[in-house]
């Protein structure tokens, strides 16, 4: 009899949180909702309450969770709410919780991500944050406590799917060349390069994925995927050189290794995110995930083109905080949270998302990080900046 996996999954009522429940749905005799967090949603954590039973509910907002209090004990819901950070990172390494669904965007993930890896969790990662602001720190992090770390994004389980059984991270032994990093371009691929008057619902209609606001606006400016690059460097110990990003607009191919033998070994799939949670909650099995499989007859077509850096600085900014090392890649993501939630809100245009970003990366010097204080003080500090060189450009 197979014991049933109990997950905590932080950010719940985001587009990763419905796919993992919806893969969880599918499978009650091998996984049970344990915990469920969100910010600020009521009705729809209400909701997965109600269906799911989890035996925590977590509000980062505390005004939430008393709301969400209030209907769970009207419902008669034998689910306990909390609130806060601190619940956060409670639930996140409790005893009884065996994985941990790290997707709540942004730096707010970072502290409960940290707090399952020091409680040795299996991390299932779809938090970008966490490595981009603290490669090093985490990594360590999860080889000292025994934790084990799956990677959800898309592009990066394709990669570890291409990759070699049990690859320690030695691209000679491994005889891997490089990581070819796919990419779809995003709504304006093809649009001129003058983009001032695009608008947040523009850039928020990705072509092929579902998305939140933020990650989409991360797509279109391509810096999602410069967030991807610096991600690959610290979960497959590649250097920014031997990580390649290619275009390919289908979102068919999810991403690929080459060997130096000559051979590229790609994932194929539909854009669907329900394949890389399945994979990672079921590995090393495989488990039914609701994905339709892939028709390569409808596809009938893949195209690949070179990222254009002059349509998106941001991906270039990206790959030069990873080259510059130490607090800029933390520097880069608070300053692009920043410039994307001001452009979302319409107090700026897009075309100056990269201008505020690359103006914060050269006000702040570089320095190395070695604690998860100096990666919240180094984001606090840079968000500083992006909100002074906003007030002043206004």
């Amino acid at each position: 009899m197979k014991t049933i996996r109990q997950i905590t999954i932080l950010g719940s009522t985001g587009s990763i949180g419905d796919s993992t429940l919806d893969v969880i749905a599918r499978h009650p005799d091998r996984f049970q909702a344990y915990a469920l967090t969100a910010n600020h949603n009521v009705e729809k954590m209400l909701s997965q309450c109600r269906r799911f039973q989890p035996r925590y509910a977590v509000m980062l907002d505390a005004r939430s969770a008393e709301q969400l209090a209030d209907a769970i004990g009207a419902d008669g819901i034998r689910t306990e709410v909390l609130s806060g950070i601190e619940s956060l990172e409670k639930v996140a390494s409790l005893p009884e919780v065996d994985a941990v669904m790290a997707a709540i965007v942004g730096a707010a993930g970072i502290r409960p991500t940290f707090a399952a890896a020091r409680s040795g969790k299996l991390v299932l990662l779809a938090n970008k944050e966490t490595l981009v602001m603290a490669g090093r720190i985490f990594m360590d992090l999860v080889r000292e406590n025994h934790a084990t770390l799956l990677p959800i994004d898309s592009e990066h389980n394709a990669i570890y799917q291409s990759l070699p059984h049990q690859f320690d991270g030695n691209f000679t032994t491994a005889g891997i060349s490089r990581i070819l990093l796919t990419a779809s371009g995003g709504p304006f691929r093809c649009a001129p390069v003058s983009l001032e008057q695009v608008t947040p619902e523009q850039a928020c209609a990705h072509p092929n994925w579902d998305m939140g606001k933020k990650i989409s606006v991360d797509s279109a400016t391509m810096m999602n995927k410069g967030l991807e690059v610096i991600e690959a460097h610290w979960l497959f110990d590649a250097p920014a050189d031997k990580i390649q990003v290619v275009v390919h607009p289908q979102s068919v191919i999810h991403s690929m290794v080459a060997y130096v033998d000559g051979s590229v070994i790609a994932q194929l799939g539909n854009p669907d995110m329900r394949t890389p949670i399945a994979h990672a909650m079921g590995y090393p099995e495989r488990i039914e995930s609701g994905v339709s499989a892939l028709d390569i007859f409808k596809v009938a077509q893949l195209n690949f083109e070179e990222p254009d850096f002059k349509r998106f600085p941001c991906l270039r900014l990206a790959y030069q905080a990873l080259t510059t090392g130490g607090n800029m890649p933390a520097v880069l993501n608070a300053a692009n949270e920043v410039a994307v939630e001001s452009f979302l809100q319409r107090r700026m245009p897009f075309t100056a998302i990269p201008v505020m970003i690359e103006n914060v990366m050269c006000t702040i010097e570089p320095e190395e990080l070695k604690t998860l204080d100096d990666v919240l003080r180094t984001d606090h500090f840079a968000r500083e900046k992006a909100h002074e060189w906003l007030a002043t450009a206004q």
